[in-house]
């Protein structure tokens, strides 16, 4: 009788150390994964990354902690994207943060159950939300003001290089407002009586070949378009703009740190937190289609003195007057 009970204690406890690892799977599995999905470069868009996880701490929510993200790099091949939405889908995220407009269009068309953080150009053009205040659906995001810019930077450019030669604009002809940005930039060139030469750029190759044809057309300065790839690529823009003396103008900050000569834009590094702060709300249960789509408020000029200083290049007063920020 002893034995038999022994035998049956034994089994019991048997029977729940190997259910241990099944419960502590079925615990972790409860923790919520996040789908983070960009269409730029990964080794690119860590301080991004980390952005994003600030504004998730705000919230509350702590990767590895209470909150699970898995990544997904298009390393600017844009045709990739679907593909890598679908997988999160398949993989039935909790929710998916979309960074770039490219992701975020794939991301509403692949879902309409799975919440959606995007950060994204015009989302209301984009179809991305009904409006900003009321986005609906299972979508919300940040307006991150891009292409809408690229006028202004060339506004800028035009202050410090000569009018008698032409202003390169390089653009990628894969993007998808790619036909928009050469019609628009061409509007806002007539308007301030500049000519403009557009480059188009999709590869790394491709880059290298624009930089040749500008040279080679003499081009007075260079306005490098919004895009994600360009962004993944900007230490060989940068690079090749310093190598053949090229004043440049770019979106984000992010290029004058890495020695471009000017950038004008909003902060993306700040688009970031808001999209995790809003990824982490609907975590808690808001309805993203309840949150009104965050808008930036300020635009920041960005120029590079140390980089002015190299290519022998005097910024007028005018201009420094107006920078919010010098890097010396």
């Amino acid at each position: 009788m002893l034995d038999m009970r022994r035998r049956e204690c034994i089994t019991l406890l048997g029977a729940a150390a190997a259910g241990w690892p099944i419960a502590a799977r079925a615990q972790q599995s409860a923790m919520p994964v996040i789908g983070f999905i960009q269409t730029g470069a990964s080794g690119a868009m860590a301080h991004l990354g980390a952005a994003f996880h600030r504004g998730l701490k705000e919230v509350g929510y702590v990767e590895g902690q209470n909150v699970e993200v898995v990544y997904r790099y298009a390393e600017g091949q844009y045709d990739q994207v679907p593909a890598l939405v679908a997988d999160l889908v398949r993989r039935q995220v909790a929710l998916i943060g979309a960074f770039g407009p490219p992701a975020a269009q794939a991301a509403k068309a692949a879902t309409t159950t799975i919440p959606i953080v995007f950060t994204s150009t015009d989302p209301v053009k984009y179809g991305l939300v009904a409006s900003l205040n009321r986005p609906g659906g299972n979508v919300t995001g940040v307006h991150v003001l891009t292409t809408d810019l690229d006028g202004k930077r060339l506004e800028i450019l035009s202050e410090l290089v000569s009018a008698s030669a032409p202003v390169a604009v390089l653009i990628n002809p894969k993007g998808d407002y790619a036909e928009e940005q050469a019609k628009d930039l061409q509007a806002g060139a007539h308007r301030i009586g500049r000519q403009i030469l557009i480059l188009n750029a999709s590869s790394e190759r491709d880059i290298d070949t624009a930089f040749r044809t500008l040279v080679a057309e003499r081009a007075a300065g260079l306005l490098v378009a919004a895009d994600p790839f360009f962004n993944s690529r900007r230490e060989q823009l940068v690079a090749l703009a310093s190598y053949h003396g090229i004043p440049a103008i770019y979106e984000w900050r992010e290029y004058a740190l890495a020695g471009g000569l000017m950038t004008y834009g909003s902060s993306l590094t700040d688009s970031y937190l808001q999209a995790g702060v809003y990824a982490g709300r609907v975590l808690k249960g808001e309805k993203p289609g309840d949150l009104p789509v965050v808008q930036p408020t300020k635009f920041y000029l960005i120029i590079n003195l140390k980089t002015a200083k190299a290519l022998g290049i005097e910024i007028p007063p005018t201009l420094l007057a107006r920078a919010d920020e010098v890097i010396e």
